[in-house]
């Protein structure tokens, strides 16, 4: 464990906005597509230090719904550069026992690329170390939209109530309904925006904005986050003297 972080108030799910790549390669006048390979290697390395860390999800945007905007020869790229990703880095996901998810929907996914990733989701469901999500052809309100018309469904065809829609039960609906929130949001690139991210899920999670471009994101500026993230104050709509005796009694029952 690094020695500047407090073991016992590491957050339990990191998400991520891996933003920069084109503006990467652009300083160093290559193009966007090697800025994009560049990224990877970045992916490797955070994977590699959330999973020696203890952390145990971690969700990373990979492509989202407005990604397909981009030129044809971009998004063909992005797409050869996930199926290389994943051919390539299975073997080290099973060795390290990590678990991969797809948040996002399947339709529109190039179909070789779709059958290397339910491949790799399926040849790793058994694995709890660290759960990682790739969302892919993902978009926060497409999701939320979905939700609520397979609650829709459901009711319809009798197997719930209207009244009995909350949302903790909206949450079952989700791609994430595994999973815990987010307790701490990582956007690169120095943009103040969620961009479509996990509107639902990053509620009560702790945003944490840095000029630092995806590529050259790696252990040192993850510690810095988390570092950060240890020095806030997470009060979920309580006061700080409630959240402080909550922590002490917390403490109390430890030490008992």
């Amino acid at each position: 464990m690094n020695p500047q972080l407090d073991p016992e108030r590491l957050p339990r799910h990191i998400a991520i906005i891996m933003d920069g790549n084109g503006r990467w390669a652009r300083e160093r006048n290559r193009n966007r597509i090697f800025g994009h390979r560049e990224g990877s290697d970045s992916v490797r390395n955070i994977v590699s230090c959330c999973r020696t860390l203890g952390i145990p999800y971690l969700t990373l945007y990979a492509f989202s719904k407005e990604n397909w905007q981009r030129p044809d020869r971009e998004v063909k790229a992005l797409w050869r550069l996930l199926k290389s990703f994943l051919k390539s880095q299975l073997p080290e996901i099973i060795e390290k026992e990590i678990r991969l998810c797809h948040l996002g929907d399947p339709e529109g996914i190039p179909e070789d690329v779709l059958a290397q990733l339910q491949a790799a989701v399926a040849e790793t469901a058994r694995y709890d170390k660290l759960t990682l999500s790739l969302a892919i052809n993902y978009g926060g309100r497409q999701e939320i939209t979905r939700a609520a018309r397979l609650f829709a469904a459901d009711v319809q065809q009798g197997k719930c109530d209207l009244h009995a829609l909350t949302p903790d039960r909206l949450s079952e609906y989700l791609f994430t309904t595994e999973f815990p929130d987010p307790d701490l949001m990582i956007r690169t690139g120095g943009e103040y925006r969620v961009s479509n991210f996990l509107l639902w899920q990053l509620a009560y999670a702790e945003l944490y904005i840095t000029k630092v471009l995806w590529p050259d994101f790696r252990e040192p500026q993850l510690i810095e986050a988390l570092c950060e993230y240890q020095h806030r104050e997470r009060r979920f709509g309580k006061t700080s003297e409630q959240v402080r005796r909550t922590r002490s009694r917390t403490g109390e029952a430890k030490r008992l």
